[in-house]
């Protein structure tokens, strides 16, 4: 090895150990996903039974976490309104579901996060939402509420106008009801690391 290696290689080691780690973090079965919404009638509420996730991540020693990269995919057929099976089937064919049955929600570009006491604070997170077969930017706000034992949990909403993915809002009862198009989605998530998941498994 030449001399000027040895000079160059305690530079590269502690180069290479101050880089962050990326830890991947799968989405555990502790999450709620609804979709709040208004009608001509009564205000509704649905309900994502499935739900898939990970996300590349890191904690800081700051108690920050850096995101890297998010996957969330909702199961459109998995939806389920509290006004019954006829707003079941009205909300899969407004979301075209049997031709596009993922809502997909992807991180635009990296971010930071903030633990906050008690949630009470958000951070807009950007990223791009797939509804429908149109795909659109979005800002999600985001509260991270708890780190510990590899788990990240974070909760937030993110208000959308269906029209603007080309989602026609959904009528029942012979049109006598009526939704409107804006709609609120609330989520709930823990996040676990992919190696205590593993661990659970086994």
């Amino acid at each position: 090895m030449k001399p000027s290696m040895f000079i160059l290689l305690p530079v590269l080691l502690l180069a290479a150990a101050a880089e962050p780690v990326h830890n991947l973090y799968v989405l555990s079965d502790a999450y709620s996903v609804t979709i709040d919404g208004t009608s001509n009638v009564r205000d509704w509420k649905e309900n994502v039974g499935k739900v898939t996730g990970f996300m590349q991540a890191q904690v800081n020693a700051d108690g920050s976490i850096g995101l890297t990269s998010i996957h969330i995919g909702m199961n459109a057929m998995s939806i389920k309104s509290d006004m019954g099976k006829v707003m079941d089937n009205k909300t899969y064919d407004a979301l075209k579901a049997a031709s596009y049955p993922e809502i997909l929600f992807t991180l635009t570009i990296p971010q930071r996060l903030v633990p906050v006491k008690n949630c009470q604070t958000t951070v807009p997170v950007k990223g791009w939402l797939s509804l429908a077969g149109v795909v659109r930017p979005v800002v999600m706000q985001v509260r991270t509420c708890v780190i510990s034992q590899g788990t990240l949990e974070f909760e937030g909403y993110e208000n959308l106008n269906m029209t603007d993915f080309g989602v026609r809002p959904p009528t029942a009862f012979f049109g006598t009801m009526r939704a409107a198009p804006d709609i609120t989605i609330h989520f709930k998530t823990d996040f676990i690391s992919q190696t205590i998941s593993n661990n659970q498994k086994n």
